[in-house]
């Protein structure tokens, strides 16, 4: 497949614990991958960013850690995730204006890494 930061399709991560999550943005860390989920700019600064640390291995799947990064929808479509993916999708096209814009993601991303 792909690297993992260059991937431009919706992402999925599975924890160890079995439970899932939607990745929207993902970003380099020294110590693994940063990211962001559905919905991340409704939360307390200290919980919007969350690292996974570990090594990232792999071409899709990825693994990091203990958890594992697939394509949303690869290898057998997940229901639930996708509703999620569709009402995050449909939020973006009806709230726009108030998402943060690219450069400021980058950035906070930037400030949440040191």
């Amino acid at each position: 497949m792909a690297d993992l930061f260059t991937v431009t399709a919706p992402l999925a991560i599975r924890f160890k614990d079995g439970s899932k999550q939607i990745m929207i943005r993902t970003f380099k860390h020294k110590d693994g991958l940063l990211f962001l989920a559905p919905f991340w700019h409704e939360l307390s600064e200290d919980k919007q960013f969350q690292l996974i640390t570990g090594p990232i291995k792999g071409e899709g799947p990825w693994k990091i850690g203990s958890a594992v990064v697939t394509v949303l929808g690869c290898h057998g479509t997940d229901t639930e995730l996708a509703s999620q993916f569709a009402d995050w999708q449909s939020y973006l096209v009806q709230n726009n204006a108030e998402y943060p814009n690219d450069e400021m993601i980058k950035s906070m991303a930037a400030n949440h890494s040191k």
